[in-house]
């Protein structure tokens, strides 16, 4: 029994590296036969400020269920993404998620994470220090979530770009 005990400890030790911050609960009904349904859905974020995140959604009859569904969830649709030396990103991008369009641009070292909302939430659990982001169209959390995830998700480095093109990274700059 206790060798059981110590491996999922170990498990727990291995895990504690990543954070989660809810973005947004709200009480959701379903229409049945009997009456209303009520449940929870959360929307949550999970990242590593490594360079890995991602966006869950979870459903469950009580809040915590549905932040447990949510971290489950968001740990699936984890996305790998280059950062800088200056803790930027390596070019302006822009990302669509729904309703909701996300332009993101690098910024200096020391400039901080301007930006609001769910995209701030994405931007600093991925590990992003210094970027200027701004939401257009929609306000929507998850959408723009999703849209941050999206453009993120598009981001090439220089040497990428470079091997792409068969060319060597010294001749991108001329």
């Amino acid at each position: 029994m206790a060798a059981g005990r110590r491996k999922a400890n170990r498990a727990k030790k291995e895990e504690t590296n990543w954070q989660e911050r809810v973005i947004q609960i709200r009480r959701v009904s379903k229409v049945v036969k009997g009456g209303k349904k009520l449940s929870f859905r959360a929307i949550v974020v999970v990242g590593n400020e490594r360079g890995q995140v991602g966006v869950g959604v979870g459903k469950a009859s009580d809040v915590i269920g549905a932040v447990k569904k949510g971290v489950a969830d968001g740990k699936k649709h984890l996305i790998d993404i280059p950062i800088t030396k200056s803790n930027s990103i390596p070019h302006p991008i822009d990302g669509i998620g729904g309703g909701a369009k996300v332009m993101m641009r690098p910024a200096a070292p020391g400039t901080g994470v301007i930006a609001g909302g769910a995209v701030r939430t994405v931007l600093e659990l991925a590990g992003v220090r210094n970027v200027l982001a701004k939401q257009l169209g929609s306000n929507n959390p998850l959408n723009n979530a999703r849209a941050a995830v999206n453009a993120l998700s598009t981001l090439r480095t220089f040497a990428e770009v470079a091997e792409d093109r068969g060319i060597a990274i010294e001749k991108l700059y001329i």
